[in-house]
């Protein structure tokens, strides 16, 4: 197993958790020279707030723990592909590198649908590497969406 097939596990694990708490399971850690600064999942439905994607929670706690809103020569692992909003705290972070699980073709700001990180011309550059454990990353949100619908259907015929 490579290190960023280790790290990418890492943010898996932090998507179990957000699947096991009813939340859409991505996860995503912060790694900085080779030691996770950060890690977190989604928490918009517990918290009722929008902003609280793993992408910027993670963004948080590192920011907290280095004591700077830089986050330059850090690296996030995110199990989907960032929103727009997320691809933008990215920038804004001035993180160095991110690693995507899976891409999301429905609301992906990293090359799917759009792409924020390489197709203008901020003052900063987030470097992209996509497919990390694909398959892995995939299957947590595609048993997790079949629950839900299986969940409604089941509500529906009652």
């Amino acid at each position: 197993m490579t290190q960023t097939e280790k790290y990418m596990k890492e943010a898996i694990k932090q998507a179990q958790k957000a699947y096991k708490k009813g939340e859409i399971p991505v996860g995503a850690i912060i790694v900085k020279q080779n030691k996770i600064i950060a890690r977190a999942y989604n928490e918009k439905e517990d918290k009722q707030d929008t902003t609280k994607h793993a992408e910027i929670i993670a963004i948080q706690k590192a920011s907290k723990k280095l004591e700077s809103w830089r986050l330059t020569d850090c690296e996030m692992y995110v199990t989907l592909e960032p929103c727009s909003m997320c691809a933008g705290a990215l920038i804004q972070a001035r993180i160095k590198k991110i690693y995507i699980g899976t891409m999301d073709p429905k609301t992906g700001a990293c090359g799917s649908v759009l792409n924020i990180l390489s197709d203008y011309t901020f003052n900063h550059k987030v470097e992209v590497q996509t497919g990390i454990l694909q398959k892995e990353c995939e299957q947590i949100l595609k048993n997790f969406f079949k629950e839900l619908r299986n969940k409604k259907n089941k509500e529906a015929s009652h």
